[in-house]
């Protein structure tokens, strides 16, 4: 449902609690009515397996009611309280029916015990015992299949229990069937050991159920207990390890709610990553959850380290990074085998120089500690605007920008330059120009150039308080 309008998730989700919780009622009613009809018979008739049976129903009974109650809450939304929304409600109801059936197990054998060694009991196996029976085994495959076809659909553990307790039914209700023929048998041609077949069903009837009711009590418990599937979070490790940009994949946490997964996957990644890029990876990391566990919910925490590829300048960089400090202009000499570093700081104009000295000085710190190769410091500091300059015009000087013009051409690698913009801001003069170098120019001797004419500039004309240069390739059209 990834990526889908929010209002056909809503259509979705609408059907989704319309159609379980209709098969969760239409269960109750089929529960109530086979549970009446094999309590009268087996009273009627006294065998222990049609009463055992009756016992089996009555816990269905209240069975389905326990689910038509946990899929109305479970499909209830996230809330303050319940934050990862109510679907353990399901799980919780699982377990409690797997409980009531192995409860009304310990009843049946307890009975079937007494029945065998202490107690004999007359059986009428009368037709509308047979009657009742197969009647019973036809609604409960009625029910069983589409509980279990709406409980695959949805991933419901809820109606998956109660979709089991009916197929058991069927084949408890079967085993009924043979021990009250047995017991017939018996009867009508004078064999009294078959008498004992009844209780006999009943006991099959009991291993039956706790076989079954134990499969699914460990499943519910899993779920309960936010047991990861088998072999899951081995898939998760090896999709998500190779998402480009994934350094290591620090843990994984899987838990359950109902029919939804929740996962929790921490990642390394290169501290140099930008923001956005982390943002991109999470991104994609999510989708690669997905593929394993369609539809869960995923949150990817975003651990930075540190990569073996990175120079001296990425670790100069990430120091002032770590604390949302803009560094440029960073140059490193190696003078008599020790390095000595010196950097542009940019930080808030509104710092006095104390505060911004202190700033350094733990920045310097902090360098230092982390690469200590270097022997010594030097940090230039420049204010970083936090305020709108208030700009006063547009200035219009023939004369100096011929002059400009003409300073400009003394540098052999400045083709053309043009777009000049003289403007005064707080009463000061500041220019920019664009200038035209050759598109195989190297970035180093952009720098080296832009910053030698932005001397000559001011050399020529000492009133410019800033000059900014844009260089661009001599492809570029866009003039």
């Amino acid at each position: 449902m990834e990526g889908m309008p929010a209002t056909a998730l809503q259509a979705d989700l609408h059907a989704m609690q319309s159609e379980k919780r209709r098969v969760a009622l239409n269960s109750v009613f089929a529960a109530f009515f086979i549970t009446a009809l094999k309590g009268a018979v087996g009273l009627t008739t006294g065998s222990l397996g049609i009463l055992s049976e009756a016992a089996h129903s009555a816990l269905d009974f209240l069975a389905a009611v326990i689910t038509l109650f946990s899929v109305r809450v479970s499909d209830q939304p996230a809330d303050a309280d319940h934050q990862y929304g109510h679907g353990k409600v399901e799980n919780f109801s699982a377990f409690l029916e797997t409980g009531l059936l192995l409860l009304t197990c310990l009843w049946i054998v307890w009975e079937a015990v007494k029945r065998l060694a202490f107690q004999e009991v007359h059986i009428d196996a009368t037709p509308a015992a047979f009657g009742v029976l197969i009647l019973s085994m036809m609604v409960d495959a009625w029910r069983s299949r589409r509980l279990g076809r709406i409980a695959r659909k949805y991933d419901s553990q809820a109606l998956e229990a109660d979709a089991l307790h009916f197929s058991t039914d069927i084949w408890s209700s079967g085993v009924v069937v043979i021990g009250l023929a047995l017991v017939w048998a018996g009867d009508h041609y004078g064999i009294s050991w078959l008498r004992k077949a009844d209780p006999v069903a009943a006991l099959v009837v009991a291993g039956v159920v706790v076989h079954v009711s134990w499969r699914l009590a460990r499943q519910t418990i899993d779920a309960l207990l936010d047991a990861a599937p088998k072999g899951v979070r081995g898939e998760i490790l090896d999709t998500v390890g190779q998402v480009q940009g994934v350094m290591e994949v620090d843990r994984v946490r899987i838990r359950r709610a109902g029919n939804k997964y929740f996962a929790e996957v921490g990642v390394a990644l290169s501290r140099r990553l930008t923001f956005q890029r982390s943002e991109q990876v999470a991104a994609e990391v999510t989708a690669a959850v997905q593929n394993v566990l369609p539809h869960a919910d995923v949150t990817v925490i975003s651990i930075p380290r540190a990569s073996g590829q990175e120079n001296i300048f990425d670790r100069v960089r990430a120091v002032a990074s770590r604390h949302n400090f803009a560094v440029h202009d960073v140059s490193v000499q190696d003078l008599e085998g020790r390095l000595h570093v010196e950097q542009h700081l940019e930080l808030d104009e509104r710092l006095t120089l104390k505060q911004a000295h202190d700033v350094v000085t733990r920045v310097e710190a902090e360098i230092k500690a982390e690469v200590p190769e270097i022997k010594s410091i030097l940090t230039h500091i420049e204010s970083e605007p936090s305020t709108i300059e208030p700009g006063d015009s547009i200035v219009k000087d023939p004369e100096l920008e011929r002059k400009l013009r003409v300073v400009a051409r003394e540098f052999p690698g400045i083709l053309d330059m043009h777009e000049v913009v003289l403007k005064r801001v707080r009463g000061l003069l500041y220019l920019s120009c664009h200038c035209t170098l050759a598109d195989d120019t190297e970035l180093a001797k952009v720098h080296d150039l832009s910053t030698r004419l932005e001397i000559r500039f001011k050399q020529e004309a000492p009133e410019l308080f800033k000059v900014l240069i844009h260089t661009e390739p001599q492809s570029d059209n866009r003039r």
